[in-house]
């Protein structure tokens, strides 16, 4: 491929191969050395100059301290003008001879201990740098002049990406490197230096092509795993494109130029190029409206450390930047801390990493506390036999007791059975509830356990249980235990339910909303989805949907399969991260019971109903963003529907309550029935709603066109008293006065218009609603004499109560109206005192 193909030189190739150091693993790679060394000969080349032998550090690969490695052999090639430098410069790290093909043997597994163990199947992982190869094609002009440097960036695959930068920046690429860091240490948040420019351009082209095809394979930024890797590639891209004067999102808008580039190889970023843009338009958004204050909150770090350099670094050498700066960074403003680093480097400091991870731990254990989850107190393995489930098929059992354990609280205990109808908690579904009962030998009760909780430790199912009667049952008794049959229904409604939302999404909304969590519950069910937000006509759609498969009454039905054959079938819905046995119990809706060609089918362990008509009313009740890129949906079906409806009418009847003390003599609200059928029911919430829209609209309305009325004559009625304040004030000094059904707008007003007219000071009072109102307002002229803050701080205390103000303008209030001419006296006796000194 190499030579014959792309007829690289051959003379410019140097091999690796693995030869072990003191106390490095295995051996000598004879079998790689011996098959380079026949090709070299064939190409009349010394295999003593074109193979390399090295140590662990650069010929044994391993994926971590632990896990499958095992020896490798590398392809580098000579880039030197004269290509003649007998490998002295392979794995030196120099950029004029790059490796270009990776082959790892994978024959061992690294234990914890530092041993190697050899894996019983062994093979080769080949991996090619096809960005280096194409740079070392085009750089060389076919292979023909190696006088110029090579770029991974001079080529057909990101010179595409440059030109759409280019057209949406109005910038520039000029291929030029970051030779003096320092001189692009101040200037790469600006754009002003022409390097920056050229490293924001790479890291924008580089990091487009990351996150485009892996949002394609089904990966989408959050804050965990490989999601938060994400995040942290598109945060620090959208930082480097301040450095490009973009200030509004602008990455999102490369995405179709990376498909149309790889277009052949890639054809799913074409596919899907609509949803990545958009995953990567909503959270450019959302890091945008912090990343500017980040920088600014960042700069102001910047100049503190500055200021304390002498004390920070009084001997010179470099200087830290305080892990409680980043954390404040990432916390505050979601900067990752690769991005933090980033930046501080710039600036030629480094950061106190420790500092910020102790940080993190704090709070992480903040959250851990906050959480008001109950536990079980038994913690890790259980020493007892697996607990054999019957709950998918029985709602109650005879059991015998393995194990009573001391409980949490007083009077409670956890049992622990051979077997048991009760459904642990996991898979987003909550446990079952329900009782124990302690058979006397005349068959009577001796004992009666209320069960709070289940739990699973390992293959034991753990039985939460409160002493209601008598006494707890002791190990080796036989006991009978129920299941809350009504409350179980709901849950498995609600199970059933979740699929089929799950199954409309796709449908209707996106194929790549994939399921990020659940909550299934008896009272309601949760489902959290990576999507943007639903639009009110999807959201009905959805529900539509979901409730015309209800009505369907199709069959749920369940059969295990092995994990291979699930997994080699697309249409069998399963989540990453999730880790199943050698067998699976799949969840078919719809189709030939336990045939798998279902129209909804998941690997699921949850309790179900038997056919679709079970659930009853599905109804969304809320659709909301739970983080980036996430939505939340909350649905209620059945009975769980028909009590939300009632809460629902309640809460309609407030918000109407509330319009009829906005606006009189509104259209009444429709009437709801609580003795109808559920589906009747929600028609008639649905009525009540529409009609609240409405009326909401139009108490708006009534209410813009009565406050612009009201202010109306509020300034036609001030003006009147002001008018005829100034004719009674003629040729007087000071005008103090009780204004009539006056509140302090009104009081406002009266001033506003009596200052254009009367020249000296002004202190009012008036009442409303028995609240007292007060205002004084002195021409700047006269306030070194008297202020209008001091006047009202003194005569508001004798109507009870307070204020304050500027010397030029004062308000006050109290609720004593009695005292309204007392205080009006002193107002007087002030203002007569500091005009006659």
């Amino acid at each position: 491929m190499v030579v014959e193909r792309w007829k690289f030189p051959a003379q410019r190739l140097y091999a690796t191969v693995y030869k072990p150091g003191p106390n490095e693993p295995s051996e000598f790679d004879r079998e790689a050395h011996d098959h380079w060394a026949r090709l070299f000969q064939e190409a009349d080349l010394d295999p003593k100059i074109h193979i390399v032998r090295s140590g662990k550090a650069d010929n044994f690969w391993m994926m971590g301290d632990t896990g499958p490695c095992g020896p490798c052999s590398e392809l580098h090639v000579d880039l030197t003008p004269d290509g003649d430098t007998r490998g002295a410069l392979v794995n030196k790290n120099d950029p004029r001879c790059i490796e270009i093909w990776n082959l790892v043997f994978i024959q061992f597994n690294a234990n914890p201990d530092g041993t190697f163990t050899a894996l019983p199947q062994r093979h080769v992982d080949t991996g090619m740098g096809f960005e280096r190869t194409t740079a070392i094609i085009q750089g060389t002009k076919n292979l023909t002049d190696f006088s110029g440097t090579v770029s991974n960036y001079e080529t057909d695959i990101f010179r595409p990406i440059f030109d759409e930068i280019e057209k949406l920046s109005g910038k520039k690429y000029a291929s030029t490197l970051p030779s003096d860091q320092s001189a692009i240490r101040n200037k790469g948040q600006s754009g002003s230096d022409q390097s920056a420019i050229d490293v924001a351009f790479r890291v924008v082209a580089d990091h487009i092509r990351a996150l485009s095809f892996a949002i394609a394979d089904g990966i989408i930024p959050s804050n965990e795993g490989r999601g938060y890797v994400l995040r942290r590639i598109l945060r620090r891209a959208v930082r480097y494109g301040r450095s490009l004067g973009f200030h509004e999102p602008f990455f999102f808008k490369l995405v179709d130029i990376v498909a149309k580039t790889m277009d052949d190889v890639f054809p799913e970023v074409r596919a899907k190029k609509k949803a990545i843009a958009e995953t990567i338009r909503r959270e450019e958004k959302s890091f945008n409206k912090t990343l500017d204050k980040g920088i600014e909150e960042f700069n102001s770090m910047m100049q503190a450390l500055e200021r304390d350099l002498p004390k920070v670094a009084p001997l010179g050498g470099s200087v830290i930047m305080p892990g409680r700066f980043a954390f404040k960074l990432y916390d505050t403003y979601g900067f990752p801390l690769d991005l933090t680093e980033l930046m501080a480097r710039e600036r030629g400091l480094t950061v106190d990493v420790a500092g910020f991870e102790k940080l993190m731990d704090e709070q992480r254990e903040r959250g851990r506390k906050a959480q008001k989850k109950e536990t079980l107190a038994v913690e890790g393995e259980i020493a007892a036999t697996p607990t054999k489930f019957l709950g998918y098929d029985f709602l109650e059992t005879e059991a015998v007791v393995e194990t009573v354990l001391p409980g949490q609280k007083a009077g409670e205990v956890a049992v622990i059975l051979d077997r048991t109808p009760f459904y642990a908690e996991m898979g987003g579904q909550v446990s079952d509830r329900g009782l124990v009962h302690v058979p006397g030998h005349d068959r009577t009760e001796i004992g009666r356990l209320l069960v709070i909780d289940t739990q699973k430790r390992g293959d034991v199912f753990v039985h939460r249980a409160k002493v209601m009667d008598g006494r707890a049952p002791e190990p080796g008794e036989a006991v009978r235990v129920s299941v809350d049959a009504d409350r179980r229904r709901l849950i498995q409604g609600h199970h059933t339910a979740t699929h089929l939302l799950h199954w409309a999404l796709h449908e209707l909304v996106s194929k790549d909303a994939t399921q990020k969590g659940s909550y299934v519950g008896p009272d309601k069910l949760t489902f959290d989805f990576s999507s943007a937000a639903l639009t009110r006509q999807q959201k009905r759609d959805v529900e539509r949907l979901v409730n015309e498969k209800i009505a369907e009454n199709a069959p749920v039905s369940w059969t295990e399969t092995p994990y291979a054959e699930a997994r080699r079938r697309k249409e069998i819905q399963q989540f990453f991260g999730e880790k199943y046995g050698d067998t699976v119990r799949v969840l078919q809706i719809g189709g030939d019971p336990k045939k798998l060609n279902g129209y909804s089918m998941e690997l699921c362990g949850g309790t179900h109903v038997r056919s679709t008509s079970e659930i009853g009313p599905f109804r969304i009740v809320k659709e909301e963003a739970i983080a980036a890129g996430t939505r939340r949906i909350e649905a209620v079906s059945g009975d769980a529907a028909r009590v939300w409806a009632n809460e629902e009418a309640q809460r309609q009847q407030g918000k109407f309550e509330t319009m009829s003390r906005k606006k009189p003599e509104i259209s009444p609200l429709p009437v709801f029935t609580n003795t109808v059928e559920t589906v009747e029911m929600l028609k008639q919430i649905d009525a009540r709603g529409a009609h609240l829209e409405k009326l909401d609209v139009d108490v708006r309305e009534w209410e813009k066109k009565h406050v612009k009325e009201a202010e109306a004559d509020l300034r036609t009625r001030g003006a009147q008293i002001a008018n005829e304040l100034a004719m009674s004030k003629v040729g007087q000094k000071i005008c103090v006065a009780k204004i009539p059904d006056a509140d302090g707008k009104m009081l406002q007003v009266v001033a506003d218009t009596l200052k254009q007219k009367f020249d000296g000071p002004i202190v009012l009072a008036g009442v409303k609603e028995k609240t007292v109102a007060l205002l004084a307002v002195v021409p700047k002229s006269l306030t070194g004499k008297i202020q209008a803050n001091k006047i009202i701080q003194a005569i508001a205390p004798m109507v009870g109560g307070k204020g304050g103000g500027r010397p030029e303008n004062a308000q006050g209030g109290g609720t004593d109206a009695s005292k309204i001419d007392n205080a009006l006296m002193e107002a007087h006796g002030l203002l007569v005192a500091a005009i006659s000194s």
